[in-house]
């Protein structure tokens, strides 16, 4: 059957186009997406999107049509199952004088695919690592994959450059196991705060610009009566760029938060900045941050148990994947806005 999709739904931006890939890749079904990013500044597909359309197709021999700059339109027809083995995609070869578009989002569109294909897979991604309005490469590391790793995902990656906005040019190594069965997950507890693990990294900068950065997030998560600790760091990049990262880790889940610094706004800020999403967080009581509970709805469809998990928000993100993940019928997901509690039941265990 071939699965239409209206990319202008809900949130109406790249996690539909995502999402809905990776769900060809893995169920083998034809997709035909139009609409695609339409509720966009500049709708249709950019070089990440451009990146994860063609990454998508190399693994799993599909047939493409639309596959373009700012297409708006798309069908995707795989050509068998998912091949695991060795691959390297890079944005910026889908855009002439290069990219930095997020390769966090390449990364998820084949992950899960690979994760259930027969073999492991090395997979080399080029391109934007911490980049504004996507998951930072480091939130990936600290969080997302290791909550799917209590899923039954193996996989680690290891960050050989960071990649800013605009100029990118950060390398990442992707290690997949393949043959994989995916487990459920219960996050409607998160259980008491453990500690705050936080980096504050810069590429080309002066030294003291991390050191200010991991000092001021400190002192103000101290005075808030949390405890944390924030690693100073320089590390390589080809272009300057400075950011921190913060992980909250819960006796039951963990939780990430991070800004990006940018040209006139001091080292104290960009802390500031992070502190505030943490502290604004670990308020609500949650299991899961926002970004997260969006994220583990498609190993959750494509677990063998029931998942529930409490989010601190129901974002229009969230609504949209799921809306996505059930035109697939692979589950039923239930949403209450009110206890902000999410469900979802693949339909291996839905009656027939």
């Amino acid at each position: 059957m071939i699965v239409d999709i209206d990319g202008s739904y809900g949130e109406g931006g790249g996690q539909i186009l995502r999402t809905s890939l990776s769900l060809a890749a893995i169920t083998g079904n034809p997709i035909s997406i139009y609409n695609i990013r339409a509720q966009r500044k500049k709708p249709g597909l950019a070089a990440q999107h451009l990146t994860a359309v063609r990454a998508a197709a190399t693994i799993c021999n599909a047939q493409v049509r639309g596959d373009a700059l700012g297409s708006m339109m798309l069908e995707f027809i795989p050509g068998g199952a998912v091949n695991a083995g060795n691959y390297t995609f890079d944005v910026n070869e889908a855009q002439e004088g290069g990219s930095a578009g997020a390769i966090t989002l390449v990364l998820q569109t084949v992950l899960l695919p690979l994760s259930l294909a027969s073999g492991d897979s090395h997979v080399t991604l080029r391109g934007g690592t911490h980049v504004p309005f996507s998951p930072p490469m480091t939130y990936i590391e600290k969080v997302y994959l290791p909550i799917l790793q209590r899923m039954g995902v193996q996989a680690k990656i290891e960050l050989g450059a960071w990649g800013w906005y605009p100029q990118g040019g950060g390398v990442v190594q992707l290690q997949i196991n393949g043959g994989q069965k995916f487990n459920g997950i219960n996050l409607k507890e998160r259980g008491n705060l453990q500690q705050v693990r936080g980096l504050a990294v810069v590429t080309e900068l002066p030294s003291h610009i991390p050191q200010r950065m991991a000092s001021r997030a400190e002192n103000l998560l101290r005075a808030a009566d949390l405890q944390a600790v924030v690693q100073p760091s320089r590390n390589k990049g080809i272009a300057p760029g400075a950011g921190l990262f913060l992980t909250a880790e819960y006796e039951n889940s963990l939780a990430g938060f991070g800004a990006l610094g940018r040209l006139g706004l001091p080292a104290e800020k960009v802390a500031q900045m992070a502190c505030e999403e943490l502290l604004k967080f670990h308020q609500t009581g949650a299991a899961v941050d926002e970004h997260l509970a969006d994220q583990l709805l498609l190993p959750a469809a494509l677990a063998s148990h029931l998942s529930e998990y409490q989010t601190a928000k129901v974002s229009m993100h969230l609504k949209t994947n799921a809306w996505v993940i059930e035109k697939f019928e692979l589950a039923k997901i239930t949403v209450d806005e009110v206890q902000k509690m999410v469900r979802v039941q693949p339909s291996l265990l839905l009656p027939s």
